[in-house]
């Protein structure tokens, strides 16, 4: 299972001094955050695009990704949200394949919609059709990670002849793909129809909500032939923020939860860490109701933690890492390892994509392999709407 933790890129007012970091430090600052999760052992480090105030992080994550490539050794180098409807499918295979090869295969993504209105428009697109260009950009994406010389016409961009996208993904193996949601039923269908992985991002609605749309995506990732329910591959998200006692880490939070916009005035920080997965405690609080995930959700594959919003100081948000790195993740580590069920599938990475190829090649496919595809085998056909449900019309 792969730890790690994502950021949003915020700029927020520190409410307890008033003081309102710069650009360039909350970029730098990022940066530094990489590199400490990578030291301390943590699997993924993820980012957000955004491209309106008052985030800093990036419009195109490449570009941090490259960077990133250089000063850490180890860790993954995800997006937390690539959109998916606003960026040209054409520029998302070009640049993550580039970012891929610099990492030396430590790249995967993180897919959005996006759901601020007015970002849509700049881009030349409508949030009313968020679905249907999620559906038709990603079709396009993966043949133009897994084909050369495409010819493909859509409804949203130009039509494509004969075009081959450059740098080919490393190893001719595509960066592994989680489509990522909070609400949207459509977007847990899309990643089980094509075999992906499904990241829930798990921090604003109760367990109850977590539950529904991962189970949902695991039945269809088994009714569109991938393998059993279990074999799904599920991303959680979470928020965390940990002191030497319960008391205290409340005490110093509070301040920050009751004035981020990011909660938006959503009740007392009580009532919030108690109807939703935020944990605010000591490190062995965080663990205990990490593990408490898997009790709704199954067995899972990756868990990341949003530990540097709401105007936190850039010194806490070091401090919460190492604490990440050092008293939970190991201890989450052996007993979701303990706890895990038989035959439960890894997170899969770059290298384990290349043996599972390496191993298929030298077994004879049956007659029908690779209709559907998986993070295994074959392309499958695009899905087909004839509405924003993002089902196929036959499976409705």
């Amino acid at each position: 299972m792969q730890f790690g933790i994502f950021t949003v890129g915020d700029v927020t007012t520190n409410p307890t001094t008033g003081r309102t970091v710069s650009e360039h430090e909350r970029i730098v600052n990022t940066v530094e955050m990489a590199k400490l999760a990578d030291e301390v052992g943590l699997d993924v480090f993820a980012t957000g695009q955004h491209h309106n105030p008052p985030f800093v992080a990036p419009a195109n994550p490449a570009v941090l990704m490259a960077n990133l490539a250089v000063v850490t050794k180890n860790i993954i180098l995800s997006t937390s949200t690539t959109l998916i409807t606003t960026t040209d499918p054409v520029r998302i295979a070009e640049d993550y394949a580039y970012a891929q090869h610099l990492a030396g295969g430590r790249v995967d993504l993180m897919l959005g919609r996006g759901n601020t209105g007015p970002v849509y428009p700049w881009f030349g697109k409508d949030i009313r059709d968020g679905i249907p260009l999620a559906i038709e950009n990603y079709a396009l994406l993966r043949r133009l990670w897994n084909e050369e010389n495409v010819t493909w016409e859509g409804k949203f961009r130009t039509p494509l002849q004969g075009f081959t996208s450059t740098p080919r993904p490393l190893d001719d193996i595509a960066p592994f793909v989680w489509h990522g949601s909070i609400r949207s039923p459509e977007i847990a269908e899309q990643a089980a129809y094509y075999g992906d992985g499904f990241f829930h991002n798990h921090i604003f609605w109760p367990p109850q909500h977590a539950a529904q749309m991962v189970q949902f995506y695991r039945e269809r990732f088994e009714h569109y032939g991938h393998g059993r329910a279990q074999d799904a591959i599920v991303g959680l998200g979470g928020q965390v923020f940990m002191a030497e006692s319960k008391a205290k880490a409340m005490e110093t939070f509070r301040p920050y939860f009751d004035h981020a916009p990011v909660y938006g005035g959503a009740g007392s920080l009580e009532d919030y860490t108690r109807q939703t997965p935020l944990t605010v405690g000591t490190p062995d609080e965080v663990v205990e109701a990490t593990l408490g995930f898997r009790d709704y959700v199954g067995d899972y594959q990756r868990q990341l933690f949003l530990i540097d919003h709401a105007g936190l100081p850039h010194a806490e948000v070091m401090h919460q890492i190492e604490l990440l790195g050092t008293k939970v993740v190991p201890q989450l580590r052996a007993e979701m390892n303990v706890r895990r069920a038989a035959g439960v599938p890894d997170a899969p990475t770059h290298a384990s994509l290349l043996a599972a190829r390496a191993a298929q090649a030298t077994d004879t496919p049956s007659a029908d392999a690779g209709q559907m595809g998986s993070v295994e085998t074959g392309v499958p056909r695009a899905p087909k709407t004839d509405d924003v449900t993002g089902t196929r019309a036959e499976d409705r």
